[in-house]
């Protein structure tokens, strides 16, 4: 009985331990307090930052237009299989919004996915992608987003069920998926463009959040990466965007070019659903941001739908 005792008393131990350490494993590691001294705004790249990061497209009501664009009030219903996300208020609201928030605040929201109570955002927030931005853009965006008008809009709870209701569960899921290594491999005299072009699909942009099929928990499949997924918003498909699919194979860098500036393809269809949003965006970025995604999108291996 007295090694039964001991057996027990063991397992209780290790049980206790391994719990200890799954905490500290999956608790949010936010990046220290930034210097205000460091970083010299510049508003036009925060704006440009903010376009391709689409931020309106998910904060702002819904079919938004022009200066509506830019009151980020939140509300938009996301539904997934894991529950129905509900994007928040961002505006500079004190209180509704983020107006009470520091830039460190913002910094590890968008690069850490933390929130300033140490609480992990979920990735419906593409923070998986964002992980990739450059720092000063992120800085730059958040003294741009300073000048948007606030919205009093109260936030409403997320509606996620058992047990992904866990927050902290999330903790695991950022061990297995939050990284900054590039989605693609670039050879060593790849041209500036290219590299632009990398870094605004695979960073800012993150085209892949859509067009990359996930696994059981929501991981990107990094082998089919850009090779099309069922659609977010509903029925449908998410198109190939590699080369080898159907409705890109054939397009030039110019006809990409096109399609991000007026929505039309080069056999004249447009674009629909959330790409609308998207072009709207990516319409008002510099002509060579434009160039350099369409440059990145032919350049990448080409991945079968199948």
């Amino acid at each position: 009985m007295a090694r039964l005792n001991k057996w027990g008393a063991g397992l209780a131990a290790m049980v206790v331990a391994g719990a200890a350490a799954g905490w500290v494993m999956t608790a949010p590691h936010p990046l220290p307090e930034l210097s205000t001294s460091e970083h010299s705004a510049d508003l036009e790249n925060g704006r440009n930052t903010f376009l391709i990061s689409g931020c309106a497209s998910c904060h702002a009501e819904k079919g938004a237009k022009a200066e509506a664009k830019l009151v980020l009030e939140g509300g938009q219903r996301f539904e997934t299989e894991f529950g129905t996300f509900i994007a928040p208020n961002i505006s500079t609201d004190p209180v509704a919004g983020i107006g009470n928030w520091n830039e460190t605040d913002f910094v590890n929201a968008v690069l850490r996915g933390i929130s300033p109570d140490g609480d992990h955002y979920y990735p419906a927030f593409p923070y998986g992608s964002y992980a990739r931005m450059e720092m000063r853009d992120v800085r730059d965006l958040w003294a741009y987003m300073q000048t948007l008008p606030a919205s009093s809009r109260a936030n409403e709870p997320q509606e996620i069920g058992f047990p992904f209701s866990i927050r902290r569960g999330i903790g695991v899921w950022k061990m297995l998926y939050l990284g900054t290594e590039w989605r693609t491999q670039l050879t060593e005299d790849a041209t500036e463009d290219l590299k632009r072009g990398r870094y605004l699909v695979e960073g800012p942009g993150h085209c892949g959040e859509c067009h990359t099929p996930r696994d059981a928990v929501g991981g990107l499949d990094p082998a089919r990466w850009l090779a099309g997924a069922p659609n977010p918003d509903g029925d449908g498909q998410i198109p190939n965007i590699t080369p080898a699919g159907k409705s890109v194979a054939d397009w030039a860098e110019i006809d990409i070019v096109e399609y991000l500036t007026s929505g039309f393809t080069p056999d004249y269809d447009t674009a629909g659903g959330s790409m609308v949003s998207v072009i709207d965006n990516t319409a008002q970025l510099p002509e060579s941001d434009r160039k350099a995604i369409a440059a990145y999108l032919k350049a990448i291996p080409a991945v079968s739908s199948d």
